[in-house]
């Protein structure tokens, strides 16, 4: 959809109606799939990131950001899937931005099922900010009646056993486990782990949300560059869907970084080793190795660092 009648649509209310038509035009099309499929993790800059893909020319922009197709609407089928994205044979990249993909415990099986070509980038961001991130987000959407404490506190019953239900497919969707998962959308490790299962290593890029911050042009050129596109030297860098809110209790904030040490012991007590020391073993052991927990961890040490993680 062309962006200024996405913007003529928007502005008089009739943007989910307009991308209903045309799905429904496109669906009697031959169209792409994605090649690439930036997966999360929610509150972590993928939506300013799509942003600034998407201004690159050669980037073909989904119908919308978050097609939600392997974890929302795959009752739906390939050819609505399809008819999301740019014409088959239309030069360019096609990606999708859906950032629930990492959490969802079937989504890494069913990508892999029809799309096991693409790339996949990550976005991680302090897992105790996201999770406070996360929480106002569901506030500010009239979700989340609880205050943060509480809501942490009651995330475990909340959730109760739909994360198993929807791994076994017992059930399609789960409010509470899209909207309520504060604390287990920040455990990266185990939802790495689960991609790490059906993608081999090289396909994934995973990035700092706090590097993209800091410098939004290089990570996006680092993105470009990973799908094989050339950079852009100058682009929109405005920050999407930012919000301000109250400061985390910082009573909250320590127990929540006890919470999500993700190391063991011996991995903490090795925590002198410079950065480019652990690249290297990174590179030359664990990968060769090819143990999705393994690689799923030393990742998370890798972005966030051992002294500032743990």
């Amino acid at each position: 959809m062309h962006p200024a009648l996405t913007r003529t649509l928007r502005w008089f209310g009739l943007l989910e109606a307009g991308r209903r038509v045309e799905l429904r035009l496109r669906s009697g099309e031959v169209r792409a799939l994605p090649d690439t499929l930036l997966i999360g993790a929610m509150k972590s800059g993928t939506s300013s990131l799509h942003y600034y893909l998407t201004q690159h020319p050669q980037v073909i922009a989904p119908l919308r950001k978050e097609v939600h197709y392997f974890d929302l609407n795959f009752e739906r089928g390939e050819s609505w899937y399809r008819a999301n994205f740019g014409r088959e044979g239309q030069a360019g990249v096609n990606i999708d931005s859906s950032p629930y993909y990492l959490f969802h415990p079937l989504v890494p099986r069913r990508a892999h099922a029809l799309v096991p070509n693409a790339k996949l980038i990550v976005l991680l961001r302090d897992p105790v900010r996201r999770a406070y991130s996360h929480y106002w987000h569901e506030r500010d959407k009239g979700r989340e009646p609880l205050s943060f404490e509480d809501a942490i506190a009651a995330e475990p019953d909340r959730i109760g056993r739909a994360h198993e239900r929807l791994a076994r497919g017992e059930i399609e969707r789960s409010d509470a486990h899209q909207y309520f998962s504060y604390l287990a959308r920040s455990r990266y490790a185990e939802q790495l782990e689960r991609w790490l299962q059906f993608y081999p290593r090289e396909p994934l890029l995973v990035l700092r949300f706090e590097d993209l911050a800091r410098d939004p042009l290089r990570l996006t050129n680092e993105s470009l560059a990973y799908t094989g596109l050339p950079p852009m030297n100058t682009a929109q860098l405005e920050p999407r869907h930012t919000r301000k809110y109250p400061p985390l209790d910082p009573a909250t904030a320590g127990r929540l970084r006890d919470y999500f040490a993700p190391l063991p012991i011996e991995l903490a007590e090795s925590a002198s080793v410079d950065g480019a020391s652990i690249y290297r073993i990174f590179r030359s052991i664990v990968l060769p190795l090819a143990v999705p927990g393994l690689v799923a961890t030393f990742l998370i040490v890798l972005i966030f660092g051992w002294n500032e993680y743990l």
